[in-house]
This record gives C-alpha cells, structure tokens and sequence, in this order.
C-alpha cells in the first residue's frame, strides 16, 4: 500500500527535493502559500534548468478559503517585429523549436511572481525577495548535482543546443552532456536573482535587467527587442470552472488548453465508469480527450482573438451532445498531432488552507537553447507553436500570444476537501491530469497511489498517421491492452515509470484540516511538510 504523508501546517510538493525544501522552509518561517510557492519555482530555474526558468512562462490558480478561486496568466506574447515574413526570409516554413528565431516571445513567469506576491500581501505576507531567492541564490552559486533527467534531455538534444549562443559555456562540460551527479554552477543565475530580489521584479521587463536581457537577445540575433519586453504585462484573470457531481474543478482559461482538461472532465463523468485501470478508464478518458482536444485545435487561441467564449464548451448541452457521441467499444481518430513538452508542476498548501497550483515551463528542454550570458537566462521557445499559415487558428502576428500546453488543475469537493494538482506532458497534460483526478475523486484511491499507478497518453497524429498511437505504461495490465488493440488502438508499451508520461504531483487538504500529498517516482522531487 502507498502512503501519502499528512501535515497541518503546510505543505509542498514539487519535482525536485530541493525546491520543495525550500518553500516547506519558507512556510515554517510563517510565509504564506504564494511566497513558498515563489521560492520553490526560483529554486526549480535552477536545479531543473532544462524544464523552466526565468526565461519562460507560468500560470497560476490561487484558492483562499471563501472566496472564488483567482488565475494569474503568466505568458509573453510574439515581439513587435515577429512576423511570418521575418521566417520566410529566412526560407522557413515553420518556426524553429531551437536557435534564435525560437526565442520570439517574450517570457512571462517573472510577471506571474510579482501578481502572485501582490496577492500573497493581502494575506499578510511579508518575506522579502531575498529570504524568497535564498535557496535558489545558495544552489546556483555553490552548485547543485546535475538530475538524471538534465543528463538524458542534454543528451538528447545535445548536437541543436550546442550551437546556441551561450549554452555550451553554461551547460556543457568541454562540449559534452554532463553526466548525472556533476555539480552544476551557475553563478550568472544567481546574481540575476540578487538583483531582482534587489530591485524589484517589474525590473526584469522595465529597468536595468530588461535592458541588459534586450541587449543580448539582439546581439544573439533573436528578433525581441527591449520595446517587447517593456510592453509586456501578466495578467489576473479568472479562471474557467466546471461543476462535477463530486465538486467543482477550476482551470487556466485561453490561451491555455485548460478547457481541454475541463471538457475531459465533463465527457467522461458521463460515462459513467465504475472501476479505476480498466479497459473503460483508458479508452474512456483516451476518447475523451481526443474529443476535447478538437474543441480546442478549432478555438483555443489567443482570448483577444477568440470569436466564441470558452465557457460555451463547459455548458451541459454542449457536454451531453458530445458525450452521446462517443463510442465505448472502439477508437476514433485522432483529431491533430499530438505534441510533449517540458514543464514542472508544483503545489502547495498552507496551514489557514491557502492553496495554489503553479505551472512553468520553457516549452521544450532548455527552450530555444539561447543562453544570455549576462544573466544566465535560458529563453524559452514558446512561439514555437504558432503557425505560418494565415488561416491557421494560430497563425503568427506580432504581439499575439501563442497557444498554451500549461494548465494547472484545482478543485474544491463537495465534503469539504480542497485538491491542487497538474503535471508536464504537453498536449497530453489534461489526459495525464484526469487519470490522476478521476482515481482520487472518483474512485477513492490514495493520492500516492494515483500517482504512482501506471499511466497512458496519446501521441502523434494526422501529420505522422504511422506516428499516432496511445502510449501504455508497462506496469498497466496486459489484459487491458490487449483489449484496447481489439477496440482499434494502436498501442505501444513505454517503459515502467516513464517520464514520457508525465511528472505530475498532487496535494488535499481534508475537512479536518490535515493536509496530504503525492510526489511522482518518474521525476527527482518530494512531499515537503510539517
């Protein structure tokens, strides 16, 4: 049997122990869940450098006992001069996921700290920037050991990153991939984190440090300017909710793809399935998702250019009409390539059961790979999934923001329970979502163990058809593979523990004020409490 821990005066959860130790510190000095949340996330850019880092963008959802849940909308948009003819003079048909011309859009995760702390004063948090970066500062300046997982995605797209600028001098060791357990410096991090802790976070887009950034974005020729960075703005939204029978689930609105894990949500609860693991889970939540994944390749966009509002799919008529339209015995087509991506998810709770979900990412490992060497910051490549055709939902504009694979979950049960959880896995981070979801409030397993369970996800698509399959963790039962190849799924077994499906982490505070949590096996972090 798995065992999650249980606490009372707060918790954090997160994929590296590290980071989790350093917001679990910051709640034991009295901090709020925000200002442990911020700490664990700057600890995170430094010792998971690979899956975010103050180059990239982030989203947030924030529940205060009481009140209505809040979302801050952490992402840039493409720069002023980001158009597809600056790619097609470059003889490109589609934008690039390393190199310069990857690093278009402006990062967004520095913006989202600084609302996220504007909330946090509210609550009477009071931490400086300082004791907030301490952790993050210490690892960056001493070093941290290098992550098996850092090792194999250097590896593996060792021959792109190399050529970048900036990256080999900080991330390589004589050009080669470091190996896991090399200590890592990155002594250009963590005077970056002094100054803004210095300075204030608004710097990073509007004083010295955004002009610094500037200045070496144009000299590695990427096509931002400090205009971009000056303009930019996170943003406090509100996020889109979706009533289920067990409670109310809340995620991120456009131009993420939280509508996605919201649909997915409402289609299979009216499934009606009974038993966690088996053929109906899978092949319910796999269609499922296929379903939900159309409405947003067809809608999902920028919000400024969205002609239909996403609470339109949340609505029972809608969600009844497509759910009668899914078959329970065999598989459909996928709707549309079904792409990864590199992210953490973390969480925390605090002891006045204060919740927050936050999701960072660069988009891809180490994001566009261009490196600034003033700084330290790694630049993401997140305008990397617009399109160059003019028809496309999202196509290329300049200052249009691009379409977001990040969607932290949250949901608030109708016996008092409060749950914050999420996971990377790109396009496959609402399905990955769901099947952590539906065993914990559907069918009453333990959160440890819904996150340790065996997990599927979908890949490929139309573009690759031989590439479109339903990815199957080993350890999931053979007999329902086997049914799942009957019903018409092209299934390919994955290694157990897999990090292609996902690093994903959940925490649940109870009605009686105990909270508990769950850290995935597949990732290098932990459940920190007290």
């Amino acid at each position: 049997m798995l065992h999650s821990p249980l606490a009372r005066r707060g918790m954090v959860t997160s994929p590296h122990h590290l980071a989790s130790q350093a917001g679990l510190a910051v709640l034991r000095e009295g901090g709020t869940a925000i200002e442990a949340a911020i700490a664990t996330a700057a600890t995170l850019s430094v010792v998971y450098p690979h899956m975010t880092g103050l180059g990239g963008d982030a989203f947030w959802l924030i529940a205060e006992p009481g009140k209505p849940p809040i979302s801050i909308d952490g992402s840039g948009a493409a720069g002023g001069k980001v158009d597809a003819d600056l790619y097609r003079r470059h003889r490109l048909n589609r934008i690039p996921t390393t190199g310069p011309l990857a690093a278009n859009t402006v990062a967004g995760a520095v913006s989202s700290w600084q609302l996220a702390l504007d909330v946090s004063a509210h609550w009477g948090g009071s931490l400086p920037l300082t004791r907030l970066f301490e952790d993050a500062v210490s690892a960056a300046r001493d070093g941290f050991a290098v992550t098996a997982h850092q090792a194999a995605a250097t590896t593996h797209a060792l021959a792109e990153l190399k050529k970048q600028p900036g990256f080999a001098d900080q991330f390589l060791i004589k050009r080669k991939a470091p190996s896991a357990g090399t200590v890592l410096r990155l002594p250009a991090v963590a005077t970056t984190l002094e100054r803004l802790a210095a300075t204030g976070l608004d710097d990073f887009y509007r004083g010295e440090i955004g002009r610094s950034i500037a200045a070496q974005l144009q000299a590695a020729d990427s096509p931002l300017r400090a205009d971009d960075l000056a303009r930019h703005r996170g943003m406090r939204r509100r996020p889109l909710s979706l009533g289920l029978p067990s409670g109310t689930v809340f995620n991120t609105a456009p131009p993420t793809q939280g509508l996605a894990s919201l649909m997915l949500l409402g289609l299979f609860q009216r499934l009606g399935v009974r038993e966690a693991d088996g053929f109906d889970h899978v092949h319910g939540l796999a269609e499922a998702a296929k379903l939900a994944q159309k409405v947003r390749n067809a809608h999902v966009t920028d919000p400024a250019r969205m002609s239909i509002h996403a609470t339109t799919y949340l609505t029972d008529g809608v969600l009844d009409h497509m759910a009668a339209e899914m078959d329970r015995q065999h598989a459909t087509p996928f709707p549309d390539q079904v792409c990864g991506g590199d992210a953490v998810w973390l969480g925390v709770i605090d002891g006045h059961g204060r919740a927050v979900s936050v999701i960072q990412s660069l988009c891809h490992a180490f994001g566009s790979g261009v490196t600034l060497p003033e700084t330290g910051i790694v630049w993401q490549c997140r305008g990397s999934s617009f399109s160059l055709d003019p028809l496309h939902r999202n196509t290329l504009e300049p200052r249009r923001r691009p379409l977001h694979s990040l969607s932290p979950g949250l949901a608030r049960m109708k016996d008092g329970r409060i749950m914050v959880y999420g996971t990377m896995g790109g396009d496959a981070q609402p399905l990955l979502q769901a099947e952590i979801f539906t065993r914990v409030a559907l069918f009453g397993q333990g959160l440890q163990q819904a996150v340790s369970a065996p997990r599927w996800a979908l890949t490929g698509g139309p573009e690759d058809a031989s590439a479109a399959r339903l990815q199957a963790e080993a350890r999931l039962d053979p007999a329902v593979v086997a049914q799942l190849r009957r019903a018409g799924h092209t299934v390919e077994v994955v290694k157990a523990w897999d990090q292609v499906l996902g690093h994903a982490g959940i925490l649940c505070r109870r009605g009686d004020g105990m909270i508990e949590g769950a850290s995935d096996p597949r990732a290098d972090g932990g459940v920190a409490a007290f």
